[in-house]
């Protein structure tokens, strides 16, 4: 029989088609059983328009079966076929796409609704070659008494003939390339690699997926010896859970969906189980995990969700649907609206998945929030395992994000010693209270034993426990929360004083000038002055800071790998006036200049060292202490 040409111009497409629009080669399972199940919703659709009876959707199925002695595996199914003419058009010429032509033909028709057609590009079968080095299709179309055989080796054409077939339908048989020693074409008549493929693409295909599958069962009348049997095996779900309602659903079966297919052994801490039409329609079924995993603040963490296209795996994480802020969230979105490439295993970036990615976002907000406000303990726990993340995404961006992300961020406060949201802080502050407070450190325990804090707790005022490296650097960006102003307990005015108490700092100043330039002189540009503190009780010094760095600031920077030294804060030493230890400076300032620079030098180093900051000659400090005892 003689060859025929393929129409659509040359040998280079089918090439191109075979070797560079795929990159992965177990796709071509995922493509063909698609192209099977839009050939049954298409008889589907026939019997609804026709009003064909004695068929319904439970009649249809694909079957799979390989043959290791022919190096064949056979994808069949009974759906509605195609005549000669349509093998010509479908497979003869290039990206002639039966599926797209019968979505265009059925156009808004109701009967088609429940129509879930794969298909667009008319390429997909091709992918077969990529493993194949001969592929059949032989198909009966419905309604029809003959049956045609379709044969190809690739881009050198294809014949076609008569065939036999006993019912409607469409067989492909895929003769496998030889093996090499870079691919075992062999492993796809596996029945542990077919099951793989299938549970990871076709999982959700809504008709059964079989296969006749050995077992070993228990011999009939005995009670130790065993059978090899023989039984069709249905590989696939085909039911998601995603699509089911959530009244349908229990909490353990969702627990057991985020187990099996997200690989963790811990439940999940909140479910968001949404669906969505309109402007884009989609199903999307995301989760929390309990932990962080063990890689997740580091930068060989991968986030994403696995997207599906009418229940097909089109990508296993496609980065693009979470902002980088809810990247610990898990899970799967599912959509018929997509917009593939011509291969299907990439998106089109258009402006249908950035409103399905909006839309997510919106929905994992408003849902955390609720998790927050009905069951603040364990969103405590989230919060210790991924709120750092958002503070980071608070941060980002120059503060692009603080109004979708303040109210989710939780600190440690003062306030009975418990996690606070900053909505709660506000709606505790006294009369008089101007400033939302809040103190950096390593551990609010070395944060209630600083300086700065006293004078902030003792006048009852609320302080918020800065722990973590990216918290200052928020709330620098956030600069207020519900037109209330955040300030540092270091900052160099806390507005806590009196008129007449910033009367009487503003005297000692005076007062103590020619000291007080003097210790400044002595510390040789570390300090931008030297002050009397309106802050301090019982400590005889403490740091404070002028500007935009502050001493937290300095410090996580100066961690950074590409640390710029420069960075530093204005430092400015503040002395408790009424202090034994003044005291005693004044009147060595009188009798002894070099022995107050011998103190000036212990009081700077002893205010860095409560600041939790390394010092500058640890040797020299520990002998001027020496000396000094």
């Amino acid at each position: 029989m003689a060859k025929k040409q393929f129409k659509a111009e040359s040998k280079r497409l089918l090439d191109l088609m075979i070797n560079s629009i795929y990159t992965n080669k177990e796709i071509f399972l995922r493509e063909l059983i698609s192209n099977a199940s839009d050939a049954m919703d298409k008889l589907y659709y026939r019997t609804l328009t026709d009003n064909i009876s004695g068929l319904s959707r439970e009649d249809f199925q694909i079957f799979l079966s390989t043959d290791k002695e022919k190096n064949t595996l056979t994808i069949s199914d009974n759906g509605i076929g195609m005549t000669k003419d349509e093998l010509e058009q479908n497979l003869g010429t290039i990206c002639k796409s039966g599926s797209q032509l019968f979505k265009n033909e059925t156009g808004e028709d109701k009967n088609a609704e429940d129509i879930d057609i794969i298909g667009q590009f008319g390429v997909g079968f091709y992918s077969a070659f990529m493993v194949a080095k001969e592929v059949e299709v032989i198909s009966r179309a419905f309604g029809e008494e003959e049956a045609y055989s379709w044969t190809s080796t690739g881009a050198d054409g294809y014949t076609i003939r008569e065939a036999t077939r006993d019912t409607n339908g469409t067989t492909i048989i895929i003769t496998l390339k030889d093996d090499t020693d870079d691919e075992k074409y062999t492993d796809y008549l596996e029945e542990y690699r077919i099951r793989t493929l299938i549970k990871k693409y076709s999982d959700y295909i809504r008709y059964p997926i079989k296969m006749t599958v050995s077992t070993s069962k228990l011999k009939e009348g005995t009670e130790d010896e065993f059978e090899e049997v023989t039984e069709d095996e249905v590989l696939n779900t085909m039911s998601p859970i995603w699509k089911k309602n959530k009244n349908e659903i229990s909490t353990e079966e969702y627990n057991q969906f985020y187990k099996d297919n997200f690989y963790d052994f811990q439940d999940p801490s909140l479910v968001i189980h949404s669906s969505t039409e309109g402007a884009a329609t989609y199903n999307a079924l995301l989760f929390v995990p309990s932990k962080a995993p063990f890689n997740y603040y580091s930068k060989d963490y991968e986030k994403g969700l696995k997207l599906y296209a009418s229940g097909v795996l089109i990508m296993d994480c496609c980065k693009d649907l979470l902002p980088d802020y809810f990247s610990f969230v898990k899970g799967l979105v599912d959509s018929s609206d997509l917009s593939l490439n011509i291969s299907r295993e990439m998106l089109q970036q258009d402006r249908q998945l950035g409103v399905i990615a909006k839309h997510l976002e919106k929905k994992i907000k408003s849902e955390l929030l609720k998790f927050q406000r009905n069951n603040r303990e364990k969103y405590e726990e989230f919060w210790k395992q991924f709120g750092m993340q958002i503070k980071y995404g608070v941060y980002a961006d120059f503060g692009m994000n603080v109004e979708l992300l303040s109210d989710l961020i939780l600190f440690e406060s003062s306030f009975e010693d418990k996690y606070t949201t900053l909505e709660e802080y506000v709606s505790r502050m006294k009369e008089d209270q101007k400033y939302i407070y809040y103190a950096c450190g390593d551990s609010v325990d070395k944060i209630k034993k600083l300086p700065q804090a006293e004078l902030v707790m003792d006048k009852g005022y609320e302080l918020l426990f800065l722990t973590e490296g990216v918290d200052e650097f928020t709330m620098k960006v956030m600069r207020q929360f519900q037109d209330k102003e955040f300030r540092s307990i270091s900052d160099d005015d806390l507005d806590l004083t009196s008129d007449e108490d910033k009367e009487a700092q503003k005297k000692k100043d005076e007062d103590n000038k020619d000291l007080f330039d003097f210790m400044k002189e002595a510390l040789d540009g570390k300090v931008a002055s030297v002050k009397a503190s309106t802050r301090l009780k019982s400590y005889p010094v403490c740091l404070s800071t002028e500007g935009g760095i502050s001493l937290e600031m300095e410090k996580v920077l100066a961690l950074q790998p590409d640390a710029d030294n420069r960075v530093k804060a204005t430092k400015v030493l503040e002395i408790n006036t009424d202090h034994k230890i003044f005291n005693t400076i004044t009147e060595l300032y009188k009798t002894d200049k070099e022995k107050v620079k011998t103190y000036t030098d212990l009081l700077y180093n002893q205010a860095l060292l409560i600041e939790g900051m390394p010092i500058d000659d640890p040797i020299a400090f520990a002998n001027s202490i020496c000396e000094l005892m």
